[in-house]
């Protein structure tokens, strides 16, 4: 529900063969990409990745993301690239390049580092699967072998499918591809090449390249962590891929290559810019921002779409790109809020045309809340009951369906379902304006601070001892150091 928006699939390019020299090695590549085409897929795939995710609105930040990107792009193997670093809009943690240099964090991932060191380490990774041409070797290889080219291959890095299946398809479509790397990542020998030259870039530009290393280990913690909170949600993990997915931080192979990056190293004393990053990085919105929608007490609210809606209490609620999923506390019932763009007749004709809900002699047609509503009790294919409402609001029209995972269950909660769809209703101006995102603030510890007692009074909830500790790089048992610059929430 994040999103809301399809992406317009592309045509494929017919691209010519050939060989070309590896800026890295040297050595003489084959592939099915010219430069020119390189920089013309990534420039047009570019313009659509910002029309999906949404460029952060905030000019410092993504200043201070360029230019820590540039410095490191100086450096490497194809310093003459014009390169984009961008602050994409989204909580999820990620970061990808696509080809010709166009490179992308999240400030999902921003909130979990630390330091401008720790950033750096994400941007050289990405820039060296650019310099090594990654995404043209695997486009090539999989094109001539007559099969799909990948997302993986065109879209580099840590590309984690929870960024949402509507997105993730767009770019499939707009890049001509297809397959399997968008849950494999790169494989192996290449991931580790870009940890190489990741690591060589940051020594070249004063960082300690270290960094590579930590940074892993930060979000080999937030994954441990997510495994955990999908757990106790009844959802599958987030699964990260590119560095993360191919080796942990004590890997001996990659303290090796990132030990090779010390023959970089600058003489004098590195500083990791940790005042630096957490400068620039405090105000930022963490979590879910207010104009992708927002959950507080198990209210969902809208702020683009101007809308709310109350979900029972206890129950778990995802706000997935292209839908609202809520869950019984036992698992045993689900809800799901859909948006179509477009409305055709009454709230029953769409039930009854598009959605083919079969309207039963419970079947009523009114307004709730002012708004023009169908509300349908039927069965599935299956035969297993269920509860949807379809509602018309500001030319969309919304459909929130519940059900359970037997007809038992469907009526131990039907009542809970029908409460739901009673309670969405539009927001006023004054509520609109008072939907206010989560932000990433700093204090100084005092003596004695403990991440429970700033716990007590956090907003994230019954996990939010572990996230601070996550957000400060202090999982799973660091507590805060007296006069140590911590994040919290606010």
């Amino acid at each position: 529900m994040a999103a809301f928006q399809f992406i317009a699939a592309l045509g494929c390019v017919y691209l010519l063969g050939g060989c070309a020299v590896n800026p890295v090695t040297g050595s003489q590549n084959f592939t099915l990409m010219s430069e020119a085409d390189e920089m013309r897929k990534g420039r047009d795939a570019a313009a659509e990745v910002s029309k999906a995710y949404g460029v952060y609105n905030f000019p410092t930040l993504q200043n201070y993301v360029n230019e820590v990107g540039q410095k490191l792009a100086k450096e490497s193997h194809r310093p003459e690239l014009d390169y984009h670093f961008t602050v994409v809009d989204s909580p999820q943690v990620n970061a990808f390049a696509l080809p010709g240099g166009y490179i992308y964090v999240t400030r999902g991932i921003l909130a979990y580092l630390n330091s401008e060191a720790e950033l750096a380490a994400v941007l050289g990774h990405e820039i060296g699967h650019v310099t090594a041409r990654h995404s043209v070797q695997q486009y090539s290889a999989a094109t001539a072998a007559n099969v799909a080219a990948t997302i993986g291959g065109l879209v580099a890095g840590i590309f984690m499918p929870q960024m949402g299946g509507q997105v993730a398809q767009g770019v499939q479509s707009l890049l001509g591809i297809t397959g399997s790397a968008l849950l494999s990542g790169y494989g192996r020998s290449h991931e580790l090449e870009a940890d190489r030259l990741g690591a060589e870039y940051l020594a070249r530009s004063g960082y300690d390249p270290q960094a590579m290393i930590k940074v892993i280990g930060v979000l080999k913690n937030q994954e441990l962590f997510d495994i955990e909170v999908a757990k106790q949600e009844g959802r599958e993990p987030h699964r990260y891929h590119g560095i993360f997915a191919t080796h942990p931080d004590n890997d001996t192979r990659l303290q090796e290559v990132v030990g090779e990056a010390k023959q970089y190293v600058q003489p004098g004393a590195v500083d990791d810019g940790r005042k630096e990053f957490l400068r620039h990085t405090k105000g930022m919105i963490f979590g879910d921002s207010a104009d992708q929608g927002i959950v507080r007490d198990n209210t969902f609210q809208h702020k683009e779409l101007r809308f709310t809606l109350s979900f029972p209490p206890e129950w778990r609620i995802r706000n997935k790109p292209d839908e609202v999923v809520a869950i019984s506390p036992d698992g045993d019932a689900l809800m799901v809020l859909s948006l179509f763009d477009s409305v055709r007749g009454s709230p029953a004709d769409l039930a009854r045309e598009r959605f083919r809900l079969g309207l039963s002699s419970e079947a009523s047609s009114t307004t709730n809340n002012g708004l023009p509503v169908a509300i349908v009790t039927s069965t599935t294919q299956e035969g297993m009951p269920f509860k949807a409402g379809v509602i018309y609001h500001d030319n969309k029209a919304y459909l929130l369906a519940g059900r359970g995972d037997s007809p038992a269950a469907f009526d131990r909660h039907r009542s809970a379902i029908s409460s739901a769809i009673e309670s969405f209703r539009a927001l006023s101006d004054t509520e609109k304006e008072s939907i206010k995102a989560l932000e990433i603030g700093t204090i100084t510890a005092t003596k004695g601070l403990s991440y429970a007692e700033l716990a007590r009074t956090s907003p994230l909830g019954v996990n939010a001892e572990n996230y601070l500790r996550l957000l400060n790089g202090q999982y799973p048992e660091g507590e805060p150091v007296s006069g140590q610059i911590i994040k919290i929430i606010r």
